[in-house]
């Protein structure tokens, strides 16, 4: 097998005696022999192409394929065959940040091409090149909405976000000066109607998410005109594809809209890589971090794309710039431009509609069966809760879903921490799931609570 330590015996030796240097130990001599390490490293000896091959697919079996009902915020949908071939293009996987656009046309028209598609599935106005997810898109949010009101201190968010974006939130603040306030929830939706007196000088904005964590679509009627009217900003965080077939931030008069692109051509992957989006409004344009990718014309009259606005960010003084960021998703922000290119937004509507129609039909099928209730009283999606009246039985549950192959969906306990969500599991439908597969969940989940 071709090493891949590119450097010979000889090309070593000739660089160290280029710096007067004769042996390699030499040359780490200045470094305190106590912190040294002075035994073999344990690695093993060089493998064949085939023998690690061999290993790569001895490490594949071990994985159990299964029948995915998990969702919070990681959804198994169907992806074009297309998808994966072409988001594999070696000029795609191995380009490197495009700050010369006269040879990263093709990589800055396919980020101009994510911008534009993020900004029709929002109803806002700009987007940038994408963040690393959709929890850390919510910190960045709430940098802006910060930055946006002067001696403003809080940011309120609901109770009803994700969990991780919640947690992700309280590190950001962490030690700034800045805090994290939450709304209360009332029937697993945000309470819209305490959020008024909440409202006061030090709050900067707003951040709320439907569907939210127990999958339910939340009404903001009249919630933008109560922040703004206390020179807030209002932040929804949304699934992009939910967007074809719930009003979208944009039509909520929302600020700053945000989210996760994974349900659009992203693998679950065992929780990565994903890819978060947000768009503002036009007026928040110069307040966006990260990178933005503009449409221009070339010498010869001919459209070309170049980085625009970038003295926003790390070009200029770091406690000027809006964010520091240089890093993004853009390969993973492609895959999603290529899915929504294949798709269209007739495929998005018709895997909206289905992932909703097979998820109200589960829920429907599970209703009657005792010991376990569908929690909330709010509109659904694809995703609910099915509240269990004991721990015990949720787990009697779940174990005889996975000894038949089907992951059951997610405890919700674990990671809010909250002694009401113990027996909450939130089960998640797409489009990908069979009648079959469905009736076979239910069918279980009777004999072991009947």
């Amino acid at each position: 097998m071709i090493p891949y330590i590119p450097h010979t015996d000889a090309d070593r030796e000739r660089m160290l005696k280029a710096i007067g240097v004769a042996t390699m130990d030499e040359l780490f001599s200045d470094i305190p022999s106590g912190i040294l390490y002075g035994k073999e490293l344990p690695i093993g000896a060089g493998l064949s192409e085939e023998e690690v091959l061999g290993q790569f697919k001895h490490l594949a079996g071990l994985n159990r394929v299964g029948v995915s009902f998990l969702g919070m915020g990681s959804y198994d949908h169907i992806i074009p065959s297309a998808v994966k071939d072409l988001s594999a293009l070696p000029a795609f996987v191995t380009s490197y940040t495009p700050y010369q656009p006269e040879i990263s046309q093709g990589l800055l028209q396919a980020i101009f091409e994510f911008q534009t598609m993020v900004c029709e599935l929002t109803g806002l106005d700009v987007a940038n090149a994408s963040l690393y997810d959709g929890h850390s898109a919510a910190a960045e949010a709430a940098a802006m909405m910060l930055a946006s009101k002067r001696k403003s201190t809080v940011v309120l968010v609901s109770e009803t976000v994700h969990p991780f974006t919640l947690e992700v939130l309280k590190t950001w603040c962490y030690g700034t000066g800045f805090s994290i306030r939450t709304i209360t929830e009332c029937n697993r939706t945000t309470d819209i109607t305490g959020i008024p007196g909440l409202l006061d000088a030090q709050v900067a904005g707003v951040l709320v998410q439907s569907p939210n964590r127990y999958g339910f679509i939340e009404d903001y009627t009249d919630l933008a005109r109560s922040v703004h009217e206390n020179g807030s900003l209002l932040t929804i965080s949304s699934d992009p594809l939910s967007l074809v077939i719930q009003r979208s931030q944009g039509e909520w008069d929302a600020d700053i809209a945000i989210g996760d692109t994974q349900p659009l051509g992203l693998p679950c992957a065992f929780g990565g890589p994903s890819c978060g989006y947000i768009a503002v409004r036009e007026a928040l344009m110069r307040k966006l971090p990260g990178r933005i990718v503009g449409q221009t014309v070339d010498t010869r009259g001919k459209r070309a794309f170049t980085l625009t606005l970038q003295a926003r960010e790390q070009h200029i003084k770091r406690e000027r710039a809006t964010s520091n960021i240089c890093s993004n998703q853009a390969l993973a922000a492609l895959t999603t431009t290529i899915h929504l290119s294949l798709v269209g937004y007739a495929g998005m509507l018709e895997a909206a509609r289905s992932s909703q129609d097979k998820a109200h039909y589960l829920a429907r099928q599970l209703a009657p069966t005792p010991h376990v209730l569908l929690g909330g009283i709010a509109p659904f999606w694809c995703e609910f809760p099915l509240v269990f009246d004991t721990v015990g039985n949720m787990e009697k549950v779940l174990a005889a879903l996975l000894a038949e192959g089907i992951h059951g969906g997610v405890r919700l306990g674990p990671l809010t921490g909250r002694p009401a969500d113990a027996s909450t599991c939130v089960v998640a439908v797409t489009e990908k799931r069979t009648k079959a597969e469905l009736d076979r969940y239910v069918r279980i989940v009777r004999e072991v609570l009947a």
